[in-house]
């Protein structure tokens, strides 16, 4: 795998500061520039910057995979396996709620996987995900 280029993603929140300690204490991201509206994270090498937005009522969706109703839109990043598991234990210790736990999708077959699934505070879904053999990221 060639070396990657960092994404820059911005996203809505409607409680500014209440994301940046989220960002900042839960996730250990690193503050860059900010303003009144906006936030700079260093998001594991990448450009995340949360952006204020007022609440909406904008309805969940989700789509079924394995058994599970995974949300759409959502975002997050791919980590070495320990590091993975470390922060599965982390967030565990925070006492984040995930909307589906840390488990393993694909157990002893290509493209083996462990995966997690939770919501900032202002709804945006993240997943963190690692491969047991990172070649194998987008083996069929």
């Amino acid at each position: 795998m060639s070396a990657l280029s960092p994404f820059h993603l911005a996203i809505p929140v409607h409680n500014l500061e209440e994301c940046r300690k989220f960002y900042k204490d839960i996730l250990n991201c690193e503050e860059g520039r900010s303003s009144d509206h906006w936030v700079d994270f260093n998001f594991f090498g990448h450009q995340l910057v949360i952006h204020y937005k007022p609440k909406s009522d904008e309805e969940l969706h989700t789509n079924p995979v394995d058994g599970k109703s995974v949300p759409v839109p959502h975002f997050g990043i791919v980590l070495p396996w320990e590091t993975f598991h470390l922060l599965a234990q982390d967030l565990k210790s925070k006492q984040i709620e995930f909307n589906i736990e840390p488990y393993i999708r694909f157990q002893g077959q290509t493209g083996e996987q462990a995966t997690m699934f939770f919501y900032d505070p202002a709804g945006n879904a993240l997943e963190f995900k690692s491969f047991k053999d990172m070649n194998q990221i987008f083996a069929k």
